[in-house]
């Protein structure tokens, strides 16, 4: 789920040092520091790239109260990327859904832009990388940051897809890197998946699984790497079986919708398919006595692996652009409508009595 802006390295933007941003100070002289305003965590987070899952990260980390800056080559994305945020977290404190104790002002003060990767990474105790899905992109960025970071920082990557042992492999600071894996949007979804390089050492999953706990996200440990992790592998087993169902003509587009977001989807908002079997019967061994025969049954009728294109991609493209053109306005807006659907669907789970 990475995003940023090109491979963060020193160019043309190097010589420029870290400064606090105008944008972040609503009130008072641009660039002034109200500490007195913000109660920062103990430590610094590093923010490597500053597209959309990068702006999520740091405001994240700054709801958390932790020091922030965020990096990227070019100064224009950065100031872009700050005045992003500025506008998302005043959003937020309007609509009552600003995460953390701190007021938009105390978290805004917290966040800061810089082009100098040296610079940016003294005295981080994390640094996430955001930069986009792309093997070489990410080897170029871990090698840099291998070179530049001590013993006590941990590395950390958004990637989606890429395994550890690949991404990670040949670094002297391999003990300290872990991916850490968000969902789109991160700021609403608290799911972070983390997967550890066969070198990783456990205290850097416990450390890092401490942070994602203290900014309020939700982390799982993937005890070993595996390809897809564990949230796309189960993403692409339901996207499987409903593009066969499709295709078979089974179901229309819009029909195959509506059995996850009126059906399992509503019960998964709240539990996983483990808990929800065991609920479903009187415990799961019973359930696995009374449906194991016909899951087995059904699950040998499952097709081949799809191939995602041809007269099926055709019908469901239709289908989906009937209900959501496929044009940049109304893709944002439904985006909108989605981030504020999920905004108060975690709303709904906090208030709901603790388990």
């Amino acid at each position: 789920m990475g995003a940023g802006h090109g491979p963060p390295h020193a160019g043309p933007c190097a010589a420029r040092r870290c400064e606090p941003q105008p944008a972040l100070h609503a009130g008072g002289a641009p660039g002034q520091l109200r500490a007195s305003m913000a109660s920062p965590a103990a430590g610094l987070v590093v923010i490597v790239g500053s597209g959309l899952i990068g702006r999520s990260w740091a405001m994240l980390f700054a709801s958390g109260g932790f020091k922030v800056k965020l990096y990227d080559i070019e100064q224009q994305q950065i100031t872009n990327a700050l005045e992003n945020i500025r506008k998302e977290i005043k959003l937020l404190e309007q609509l009552g859904a600003l995460k953390g104790t701190l007021s938009a002002e105390q978290q805004l003060s917290l966040i800061t832009g810089c082009s100098n990767i040296q610079e940016a990474v003294e005295g981080a105790m994390h640094i996430q990388e955001c930069v986009p899905e792309n093997f070489e992109v990410k080897k170029e960025i871990f090698a840099q940051l291998d070179g530049i970071v001590g013993d006590d920082v941990v590395l950390s990557s958004s990637t989606s897809c890429l395994l550890p042992s690949r991404l990670f492999s040949g670094l002297t600071h391999v003990k300290q890197c872990v991916v850490a894996h968000p969902v789109n949007p991160p700021y609403y979804v608290p799911l972070v998946e983390l997967v550890p390089h066969p070198e990783t050492a456990p205290a850097t999953v416990d450390r890092t699984h401490a942070l994602m706990q203290k900014i309020g996200q939700s982390p799982v440990r993937v005890l070993k790497e595996i390809d897809g992790f564990a949230l796309n592998r189960l993403q692409y087993a339901v996207i499987s079986e409903a593009w066969r169902l499709v295709q078979d003509g089974i179901m229309s587009p819009s029909d195959l919708d509506l059995v996850m977001s009126d059906g399992l989807g509503l019960r998964y908002a709240f539990m996983g398919p483990l808990e929800t079997m065991h609920l479903n019967a009187e415990g799961m061994l019973s359930y696995c006595n009374r449906y194991g025969e016909g899951m087995k049954r059904v699950l040998k009728t499952f097709g081949p692996i799809p191939e995602f294109s041809g007269s099926t991609v055709e019908k469901v493209h239709q289908a989906m652009c009937a209900k959501v053109p496929d044009d940049p306005e109304h893709l944002a807006a439904r985006r909108q409508w989605r981030d504020t659907c999920l905004m108060r669907l975690a709303r709904l789970k906090s208030q709901m009595p603790s388990q």
